[in-house]
């Protein structure tokens, strides 16, 4: 039910509240640039600054990036924990939520409710962190700002206070092909 409620908002341009396989996640459709645009005001957050986006499998990530170098597929084949690595050359995204230099970050979900939305929604979806941009990372739904609560269209009711605290792992693929870990 939760599921079928979280598509219907993001087909509809909405945003959602929704634990992600990290923290308690912001989310909207990543390739619909007034749903990313609604995103940007939720957060208060500085135009410009790159967004994440969730992806189902390595079939939808190919459709949205131009090149997945061997490094990426390695390391989205053999890491234990969430990692969400930047690439280069992103396309058919909303021009707000990637970088100015082109890139953009993208993480496959290992499992729960955010793969299961991604794999069903059928396109990338947004996953930053439900705080207003500056403003620690909530670790429990009832700390999250109520100001942020309010302008969400959608509060996953699995939000539970028992979430995951701890960001993915943020790797960094270079133009040269060489990687490097900017947050573990």
């Amino acid at each position: 039910m939760e599921l079928n409620t979280a598509i219907r908002v993001l087909q509809k341009k909405g945003s959602l509240l929704y634990p992600s396989d990290t923290v308690l996640g912001l989310g909207c459709d990543a390739t619909d640039e007034l749903a990313v645009q609604k995103i940007f005001q939720i957060k208060k957050r500085p135009p410009g600054k790159a967004l994440i986006a969730l992806v189902a499998d390595m079939q939808m990530l190919s459709e949205y990036v131009n090149v997945i170098p061997d490094a990426a597929k390695k390391i989205i084949k053999t890491s234990k924990q969430p990692t969400t690595i930047i690439y280069q050359k992103v396309q058919n995204i909303a021009p707000s939520a990637i970088a100015k230099d082109g890139s953009m970050a993208f993480r496959i979900p290992q499992s729960g409710f955010a793969l299961e939305l991604v794999k069903r929604f059928g396109k990338p979806i947004i996953s930053t962190s439900a705080n207003l941009s500056g403003a620690p990372i909530p670790a429990i739904l009832s700390a999250v700002d109520p100001q942020l609560l309010t302008q969400v269209d959608y509060v996953v009711p699995l939000c539970s206070e028992m979430n995951n605290t701890q960001p993915s792992k943020l790797v960094l693929l270079k133009p040269n092909g060489e990687t490097q870990i900017l947050r573990t």
